[in-house]
């Protein structure tokens, strides 16, 4: 694993804050648990276990951050809306991996820029939720916040709240970690094997088949380095690929931060990067007070409810010592509306000085109920929100530092459109998704391949 360069910047916490002093701020989107001296129980337990992540490695991302944050890098986050335990498998981690790799790619070939590699993996188990309770066939049930609280079958037993799951999900994120090491550092990564990330679904579609096409030129330019004598290096043989989850939990999160002597600060050891939701930004509230702590990179989703004076109070909070990589701001405005409200906000974090990245989820503002009535999406307007959000920035003269995507490598049909024309009488043939809809992997391809020429536009302008 990478080690950490002693002049990297390091967050250290402010005066007043404790690894539990987020427990006296008012906090939302918490599950109902029954026995509250469960939960400290197993949360005390789980802080007797190892750190998921090393600080050396968060240290790394943050540097990389601080690349794409000048423009010299992309940050490429991607994958479950809603991890499963029941995904924790080999299999099921390497085909979230091997999109991503596919993505991350075509990315840096079309744009000629170093990808950062950031999964929402090995810890995205829980979810907010917009009610706390549902109806299914007429019964009125809590709703499923993710597998790290209860079950998304529709029996009241199963969507009772569960504070062993805690512990559940920490062994499934170690066993999801110990999976995308081996994967990354012995062969899988491998540009070699680029033409073995493809599936064959996606083998059979447009998009898979454009990727050949780029696969087979990165083929012929590694065979040209090797008759050159330009044997392959370590770094074409193995990335640097790290995990990501909202932390939404502040009693897990809390169980897994620890004190890092060398620095002087405290890592939330559950993911390399964190993140904040629209729904729990608060700036008085818990999830903002735990987060302000932690040395972590950390990301905002920054939604149509923000203003320009309530980003710069959080940015502030956040961020008071300028660390360039430190802050992730992740706009979710929706297609029609983005190139409204961000430019506002580039204009004032611009003016507060600091070197954040702007990353695009162009999902969470696009979700709509279709006519069949399943939850889903249209590659259109995400690709439109994606368009908006680079004109935004051009106009602003900011650099567009990333994408936040909700995919898998399967073949799924949960999102409309793609050049195969996933229709709304396709969703209910293979809807798998366990809360929101998520591109399959060849409509993710098609969006990095419109993606890398915004970028390369964006570069050559």
């Amino acid at each position: 694993m990478p080690v950490t360069s002693a002049e990297t910047p390091t967050h250290l916490p402010p005066s007043t804050w404790h690894p539990d002093s987020w427990r006296s701020r008012p906090i939302t989107q918490q599950p109902d648990w029954p026995d509250p001296v469960q939960v400290e129980r197993v949360t005390e337990e789980i802080a007797l276990q190892p750190p998921l992540v090393l600080p050396d490695e968060i240290g790394t991302l943050q540097r990389s951050l601080a690349a794409a944050a000048e423009g010299n890098a992309f940050l490429l986050q991607a994958g479950d809306c809603a991890e499963r335990f029941s995904s924790c498998t080999e299999h099921g981690v390497r085909s979230k991996l091997r999109v991503i790799l596919q993505l991350a790619i075509l990315l840096t070939y079309g744009s000629g820029m170093p990808v950062v590699k950031v999964g929402r993996i090995g810890g995205q188990f829980a979810k907010p939720r917009s009610k706390p309770t549902e109806v299914i066939d007429g019964i009125e049930l809590p709703a499923y916040r993710g597998d790290i609280v209860n079950s998304p079958e529709p029996t009241a037993e199963a969507r009772r709240p569960d504070v062993e799951r805690l512990m559940r999900a920490y062994h499934h994120s170690s066993a999801t970690l110990n999976v995308l090491r081996a994967l990354t550092t012995k062969g899988f990564a491998d540009l070699e094997q680029v033409h073995e990330w493809n599936t064959e679904f996606v083998r059979r579609s447009p998009a898979g088949q454009h990727y050949e096409q780029v696969a087979d030129n990165i083929t012929w330019a590694l065979r040209f380095m090797q008759a050159c004598g330009m044997n392959g290096t370590q770094s074409l043989r193995q990335v640097h690929f790290y995990t990501s989850h909202e932390a939404l939990l502040p009693h897990y999160e809390q169980a897994l931060t620890r004190y890092d002597k060398s620095t002087g600060a405290w890592f939330d050891t559950s993911a390399h990067m964190v993140w904040i939701g629209d729904r729990t930004r608060q700036l008085d509230g818990a999830h903002v007070e735990f987060l302000s702590g932690i040395a972590n990179p950390i990301g905002l989703k920054v939604g149509p409810t923000t203003t320009a004076c309530g980003l710069r109070d959080l940015i502030e909070r956040l961020d008071p010592n300028h660390i360039p990589g430190r802050l992730v701001l992740i706009s979710r405005m929706g297609a029609d509306r983005v190139t409204e409200l961000l430019p506002p906000l580039l204009r004032a974090v611009r003016s507060t000085g600091r070197s954040v990245v702007w990353a695009c989820d162009p999902m969470h503002g696009n979700t709509f109920v279709s006519k069949s009535g399943y939850k889903t999406r249209s590659l259109c307007d995400i690709t439109r929100e994606v368009v908006g959000f680079f004109e935004a920035h051009k106009q602003e003269g900011v650099h567009p530092g990333g994408l936040h995507l909700e995919l898998t490598g399967d073949n799924v049909t949960e999102c409309l459109g793609g050049a195969e024309e996933i229709l709304d009488t396709h969703l209910c043939t293979r809807y798998e998704t366990a809360c929101d809809p998520r591109l399959n992997a060849s409509q993710s391809i098609e969006l990095a391949f419109r993606v890398a020429g915004l970028l390369r536009e964006h570069r050559g302008s």
